[in-house]
């Protein structure tokens, strides 16, 4: 299977050609409208340390809808009690500075590199990037970051240093997912606390859900009232 060289021009090849591990491109760069061209189309940047910037769609990717998200007893019981205060976008580059610095089993380094720090950070800009924040004491003890084009919604890490401070900021932007209609989460990788993501064929949740228009709101998050916990 052959890998593909990008060059200036925003245009990928089709995602369907990537390799058996998901690699379809190299090359290119991080502008923010290449990065949304890749989103679109179901294409996500992973830069490595020593070699040119790489771009995967693999033909299976972890889904959730955002309308069928279950939470396990204890979870629940910490929503409830209101543990931690969530907010959205109001910390966006501290809630990806941790994800780079968090230790990950059978991960060597990050791929949150400077050049994806500053490009995440134009796209938050932008309305496009967006992160979900737990907090506690006023401290920033846990969260996660992605995309969200169209009605579809796109995890890209999350770091957590409270017990169930992530899990707690993950389930309260699902459900405020959900109450915007958002069509599709999807994930780079399992999120193992919850069990409702599914390993789903990548062309199934591709195109649809990206090109629609968003739900209303949804770039308007840092004031958008929080779904209330069950």
């Amino acid at each position: 299977m052959p890998i593909f060289r990008l060059d200036k021009r925003f245009v990928f090849p089709d995602p369907d050609l990537a390799d058996d591990n998901g690699l379809l491109a190299v090359g290119g760069d991080l502008q923010p409208e290449r990065v949304i061209a890749a989103y679109k189309q179901g294409i996500f940047p992973w830069p490595c340390e020593g070699y040119p910037l790489m771009w995967h769609s693999p033909q299976e990717r972890f889904v959730l809808d955002p309308q069928q998200l279950q939470v396990n007893r204890t979870l629940e019981k910490v929503l409830r009690h209101r543990t931690f205060e969530v907010r959205l976008d109001t910390a966006f580059h501290d809630v990806m500075l941790r994800c780079a610095d968090t230790p990950r089993p059978g991960q060597d380094g990050t791929w949150i590199t400077d050049e994806m720090l500053h490009s995440y950070k134009q796209l938050h800009q932008m309305g496009v990037a967006h992160s979900a924040e737990s907090w506690r004491d006023g401290e920033l003890v846990g969260g996660l970051y992605g995309i969200a084009i169209g009605r579809a919604f796109f995890g890209e890490s999350m770091f957590a240093l409270q017990a169930n401070a992530s899990k707690v900021a993950f389930a309260t932007l699902v459900r405020q997912l959900a109450r915007w209609q958002s069509r599709v989460g999807r994930y780079r990788r399992p999120m193992p606390h919850h069990r409702s993501p599914q390993r789903r064929p990548n062309l199934k949740v591709r195109p649809h859900a990206c090109q629609r228009k968003g739900a209303p709101g949804l770039r308007r998050w840092r004031s958008a009232p929080l779904a209330s916990p069950r």
